[in-house]
């Protein structure tokens, strides 16, 4: 049975680098058939996530030009929701229902390590603890 974030987590942490631009980003989020994808610093720290809706909201929406503008211009404002690799997954449920996210970036020290998912967590868990986070998060504020 799972206990921690490393045992449900996807272990491949594939960062898009801060000073690539949102068509980069664009381009890897279609190449791995991901939604979301972790930020990382030139010193190899996390500095934020990138959504394929912060791509339409916040740049193709706004008529910026996805391939001038840098993925640091959407950087998570503030410290980025994380886990700890060897948290209990009561904390990863807890983390994920109290910030309404999908996606969570496993870190080791600074290093991201993994992803945990709500497609994770349902492959993971039993259905009512899914079932519970699933209604949390989708809950209107």
């Amino acid at each position: 049975m799972a206990k921690t974030a490393r045992d449900i987590m996807t272990p491949e942490c594939n960062c898009i680098g801060e000073m690539d631009t949102v068509l980069d980003a664009a381009e890897r989020l279609a190449e791995l058939d991901v939604g979301a994808m972790p930020i990382c610093g030139q010193d190899d720290r996390l500095k934020g996530m990138i959504t394929d809706r912060d791509i339409v909201v916040k740049v193709i929406a706004q008529g910026l030009n996805p391939a001038n503008t840098p993925v640091s211009d959407l950087a998570t404002q503030g410290e980025v929701v994380t886990i700890g690799a060897d948290d209990p997954v009561e904390e990863v449920l807890r983390t994920m229902t109290e910030h309404k996210v999908r996606r969570l970036p496993v870190i080791d020290g600074h290093r991201c390590v993994g992803m945990v998912s709500q497609a994770d967590v349902a492959t993971n868990l039993d259905e009512e603890r899914v079932g519970d986070l699933v209604a949390a998060i989708s809950a209107a504020p």
